[in-house]
This record gives C-alpha cells, sequence and structure tokens, in this order.
C-alpha cells in the first residue's frame, strides 16, 4: 500500500512537471504580469506555424517594418496602412497589445522625401502631418509608440539628418528641440499612449546612454511628453555588461518613465550554410537571454521584455552581418525551442508577481 501510494506520488510530481514544461512564455509573462513581445511580418502570418508560434508564447507585438515612413507612404499624399493593419487586427484578434514602431527615424523613408529638396517649414508640415495621422489611426489600438529611433551617436551627439539638420524641421541647432516637438505632436493625435524613445547601444553607462538619460531627465523637468526610454539590446559578441545596464535602467527608472528592452537578439557566428560555428554557443546566448531578462524582472520600472523576431528563419541577423552571424533568436528555423527559450521561461517562472509601472490601457 505505502509503495503504491509513493509511486502515485512520484507519478504526480511528473505530472506537473510535465505541465509546468508545458507552460508557453506567454502564460508564465502573464502570471506576473509583464509584457513579452516580439517584433512581427505581417507578410508571413499567413504561415500557420508563424502564427501559432506568435500567438501561443508573447502577449505583445511591434511591426518590424510595417509602420515605419517607407511602408506608410508610398507618396506624399497618400497612407497605406494595409499590411500594419493586419498586425493589428491579428493581435486583438489573439487578445495582443501592440507597440508602434517607430514614428520619426534618420532611415526608413522614402525617396520621394528624401530626394524631395524640401524646405525646413515643408518638412515640418509634412512630419507633423504623418505623426498625426498614423497616431490617430491607431489611437486606442497602439498602447505604445516608438516617437523617435536612434537620434544620437556613439559619442551622445545627435546624429545629422532629415529631421535635425539636413535640413530639418526648423530646429537645427538647438539640441533635442525637434525631439521634443515630435513628442509633443504625438501626444496631441492620442494623450493615453504611452510615448517612448528608442535606441541602439546604449544599454549600459557610455556616451550615448548619458546623452539619452539627460534629455529625458529635462524633458520630464519641463513637462515634455515623455514616457519610457526602450533599450533595443543588440548583442553581436555574446558578451553584456550586466552591472552598466543595470545602473542604466535604474536611473532611468528613478525619472520616473518606464524602460523597456525592445528589439533583443543575440548573434552567434554561423558558416556560410547559416549553421552553427560552435555548437557551445547555445548555452552562451541562452545566459545572456537569462541575464537580461533578470535584469528587467528584477526592477519596478522595466515592463517590457522584447525580442527583434522570433524565429531564426526569418531574423535579420544573417542579412545585416553578410551571413557571417545568425541563430539569434528563441526558436530555430523550425521553431523548435531553443536553449534561449528555456532560459527565459525560467526567468519568468522565477520572477515574482507584483504591481508593475504605469502600463496605461487603450
Amino acid at each position: 500500500m505505502m509503495r503504491r501510494a509513493l509511486l502515485t506520488s512520484l507519478c504526480f510530481v511528473v505530472f506537473l512537471g510535465t505541465l509546468s514544461r508545458a507552460q508557453s512564455l506567454r502564460q508564465e509573462a502573464d502570471r506576473i504580469g509583464v509584457l513579452l513581445g516580439t517584433a512581427v511580418n505581417p507578410v508571413y502570418l499567413t504561415e500557420p506555424a508563424y502564427a501559432s508560434t506568435l500567438a501561443r508564447e508573447f502577449n505583445l507585438v511591434e511591426a518590424e517594418d510595417a509602420m515605419k515612413w517607407t511602408a506608410l507612404r508610398p507618396d506624399s499624399e497618400s497612407f497605406d496602412f494595409d499590411a500594419a493593419d493586419r498586425l493589428v487586427n491579428f493581435a486583438e484578434a489573439h487578445g495582443m497589445k501592440v507597440r508602434g514602431h517607430n514614428l520619426v527615424w534618420a532611415t526608413h523613408n522614402p525617396k520621394w522625401l528624401t530626394d524631395g529638396a524640401y524646405t525646413p517649414e515643408q518638412l515640418s508640415q509634412l512630419m507633423k502631418e504623418h505623426i498625426q495621422r498614423v497616431v490617430s489611426h491607431y489611437r486606442g489600438r497602439v498602447f505604445a509608440w516608438d516617437v523617435v529611433n536612434e537620434a544620437f551617436d556613439e559619442r551622445g551627439q545627435l546624429r545629422d539628418s532629415i529631421w535635425y539638420n539636413q535640413p530639418g524641421i526648423g530646429l537645427a541647432g538647438k539640441g533635442a528641440a525637434y525631439i521634443e516637438q515630435v513628442f509633443r505632436w504625438a501626444r496631441e493625435a492620442d494623450p493615453k499612449a504611452l510615448l517612448f524613445y528608442n535606441e541602439a547601444e546604449g544599454e549600459g553607462l557610455n556616451p550615448k546612454s548619458d546623452a539619452i538619460y539627460a534629455m529625458v531627465s529635462d524633458f520630464r523637468m519641463r513637462g515634455v511628453p515623455i514616457d519610457g526610454v526602450g533599450l533595443q539590446m543588440h548583442v553581436f559578441n555574446l558578451r553584456v555588461d550586466s552591472r552598466s545596464i543595470e545602473a542604466n535602467i535604474r536611473r532611468l527608472a528613478r525619472l520616473g518613465v518606464q524602460v523597456q528592452i525592445t528589439e533583443m537578439d543575440v548573434a552567434l557566428p554561423v558558416d556560410s550554410a547559416g549553421k552553427l560555428l560552435h555548437p557551445e554557443d547555445l548555452k552562451k546566448q541562452a545566459a545572456i537571454y537569462r541575464q537580461i531578462a533578470d535584469l528587467c524582472l528584477g526592477n519596478f520600472g522595466c515592463t517590457a521584455f522584447q525580442t527583434w523576431g522570433f524565429t531564426d528563419k526569418y531574423s535579420w541577423i544573417p542579412r545585416f552581418t553578410q551571413r557571417e552571424k545568425g541563430a539569434a533568436l528563441l526558436f530555430d528555423e523550425d521553431y523548435r525551442p531553443k536553449p534561449a527559450q528555456a532560459a527565459l521561461m525560467k526567468a519568468l517562472a522565477a520572477a515574482k508577481t507584483r504591481p508593475r509601472l504605469r502600463i496605461r490601457q487603450p
């Protein structure tokens, strides 16, 4: 009798363990009240494995390219929301939140705009029209926007761009005034949406992150509408400075803004066929995903963890690195979970349920 009871108990424990392992990333994220997201290309939503993995594993989506100027503005007079609408419709059908990406960036602008020889006054009007038309179109459906993307260089100086000083919108040489104007126009279009500044290579403490911190501090002091900072977290060398990243997250959160990991991937060396050169790198990759997830989940101000895509099948990394690196995401090309997915699952499972910081509802 005792032996039978013991066997029954052991079977029950194994059963519970199987249930625990079967849980999705999304279920664990929902349990602790954190947003877990990924960038999406609406073209692939017709692929059953892509759509089912996306809906099962994530509670937040962001358009990879479908909301950028090149996708939305075929010409100066018209807007094409078809692809972006398909993504938003998918998200709503599956109970997912949507981040908008992005309203203003120095790149991914249509040729008619960059070659148009517009005056600062004309550019200002085009920018205002674009921001208010796009944000208004998704008002109440997109809960947060990357309002301005990658405006600072590695020295912490504002990058030359069509929006800043080539020729700019009339605010060239006035520091972050053009960024401030963009945020104000976005707030007018949707007072309830969260507004983020999004940046690459500013995750840890360095001149770029110092400049971002100074800008956000100034904006908050003067009442400029900014709600958060997005840290992209593209990792190319299998190394992260956890202490520096944590210090940066903490100082930004102390300003009263949210911090979100917005575009994480961890690139690995591959051969010309895309196969891993060092299979043991998968464990190193998993450890980095776990480190960054733990940092985010352990800080009250970090409200979302998002990867830039979720399957290696459609990652931007091979193209960007001339196929020297790849295999950067949580699922392989056949949608099988990798050690990185298991590491992220463990980070979520270990995190405690607690209120998050000011996530506005659309």
